[in-house]
């Protein structure tokens, strides 16, 4: 990363502008975190909100995502796990269907086209999903005898749905016009502020932890004593060490690309000679980032939420609680009363169900978004080809072996560091009879990794691009 280059680059008017509107929208987002969904007492609702995080995955990974939005009952709640949906749901749609693969690789207009449906079918789904959740939070509440005064009416339901979907529709208009301004991914770049947005509150919570000495202080080698936690101290240490070492093969994995080679044929053209150049085409490993993760957490998380809305109208129902039991990820929350005899087969289902999707969605997502077909045909038209492979069809067959390589080693190495938080618990069930409860952390660790390195890199070429017209400008002005 050239960072000399990228603060020389906050000269100029155009990028200056572009990192304010993307750090002025990141304000507003964080701003409509706080606004409570107007359906009577907040306090209340957010109480049934911490028993439902308790209980659900899905609840979790929906108030990662939306920077805490769930847990404070913002107009935000849903956040951008409708448009997820959505995303998901139309790219499966445009590879089972031939009109909408041909739609989508006829460029700009038809790609404009499905993003146009993706918004359209993100608006019932946030409708859906608003009612689910008030109606969960609603049954929880009167379950717990918390809110017995108030009964909603229908104008409440209305005004309440109503706000939680606008929420959701802003968020997504906020990703895209992050994405527009060209510095990394709109929705990733939000997904990546919800996570930092809660730092504050775990580094908080881990020094009164720290500072806590009133069971004894550090003793170091006799001679010097630490006014801090002991046990605290070591745990903090061994997982702040623990943390260095995966982000570091985080950022290599994220790194890590095959590089080919292309050769440019010499063309002859009155007295001048064209191509003859050679130049290269990099393949990361683990080309669909951190989306196959996003995707794989949202599509197992939805059936417990499905089963909370069945639970929720028939508590007795036992296929409601099937659906929680087994898409519950297991945590520190629900260790006790889902395990009582300990570790059991179902314990394993939840995460051989996230591994296999993730290691499903990577391979999925790559093809969506690495077209080796298009890619050889750019090739042929420019003169462009591969050594020892013919253009054309030949060059889309080497393109998609090398893809599916890369994609093999690339899922497994993505589904492993999904399962670290897991394989974490299992070595604390070990020690201490209890999980640690790490797995959303895991997730959230993931994405901040890959979201800071992709949009660097975005911010590094566009400062590249800026201070090298800069360059060109001085020199004419000399």
């Amino acid at each position: 990363m050239h960072f000399k280059t990228i603060f020389k680059s906050l000269k100029n008017k155009d990028m200056l502008k572009r990192v304010l509107v993307i750090l002025g929208i990141v304000v507003v987002y964080r701003f409509l975190a706080q606004i409570p969904v107007p359906m009577g007492d907040a306090t209340t609702f957010r109480e049934a909100v911490a028993n439902l995080l308790e209980k659900s995955d899905f609840s979790n990974f929906l108030n990662l995502i939306s920077g805490g939005g769930l847990a404070s009952f913002s107009v935000i709640l849903v956040g951008l796990s409708p448009y997820i949906t959505s995303s998901i749901v139309i790219q499966l749609l445009t590879k089972a269907i031939p009109s909408l693969e041909e739609l989508s690789n006829d460029g700009e207009t038809g790609r404009r086209k499905i993003n146009q449906w993706t918004r359209l079918l993100t608006v019932p789904l946030a409708i859906i999903q608003s009612i689910a959740y008030i109606f969960i939070l609603y049954q929880s509440t009167l379950s717990a005898n918390i809110a017995s005064e108030f009964t909603p009416t229908m104008g409440d339901w209305a005004l309440s749905v109503t706000a939680m979907t606008a929420g959701s529709v802003v968020l997504m208009w906020f990703g895209e016009l992050i994405t527009e301004q060209g510095i990394g991914n709109g929705i990733s770049t939000l997904i990546f502020a919800s996570i930092i947005s809660q730092l504050p509150t775990t580094m908080a919570s881990l020094g009164a932890a720290l500072f806590d000495t009133s069971e004894g202080t550090l003793n170091l080698f006799g001679w010097l004593n630490l006014p801090v936690n002991p046990t605290t101290f070591w745990i903090v240490l061994g997982f702040s060490i623990a943390m260095l070492i995966v982000v570091y093969f985080l950022v290599k994995l994220n790194e890590a690309q095959r590089i080919i080679t292309i050769n440019y044929a010499k063309r002859v053209h009155g007295n001048s000679s064209y191509g003859g150049i050679k130049s290269i085409l990099p393949i990361k490993m683990i080309a669909a980032g951190v989306i196959p993760v996003i995707f794989a957490t949202a599509f197992l998380s939805l059936p417990a939420l499905i089963g909370q809305v069945i639970t929720s109208v028939n508590p007795g129902n036992e296929f409601g609680a099937s659906l929680v039991s087994i898409f519950s990820a297991p945590s520190a929350n629900n260790f006790a009363t889902m395990y009582p005899d300990g570790i059991t087969g179902r314990w394993f289902v939840y995460p051989a169900l996230y591994f296999v999707l993730v290691f499903m969605f990577t391979y999925f997502y790559t093809s969506i978004i690495f077209n080796t077909k298009e890619i050889a045909d750019n090739l042929q038209k420019q003169g462009g080809f591969i050594e020892g492979v013919r253009p054309g069809i030949s060059t889309a067959n080497y393109l998609g072996k090398v893809v599916n390589r890369l994609d093999l080693f690339g899922a497994l190495a993505l589904g492993l560091v999904a399962m670290l938080p897991f394989i974490t618990d299992y070595i604390f069930i070990a020690i201490t009879g209890a999980p640690i409860g790490l797995s959303i952390s895991g997730t959230g660790l993931l994405i901040v990794v890959t979201v800071a390195l992709e949009n660097l890199r975005s911010v590094d070429s566009r400062a590249l691009m800026i201070t090298y017209d800069d360059f060109g400008n001085e020199l004419e002005d000399k």
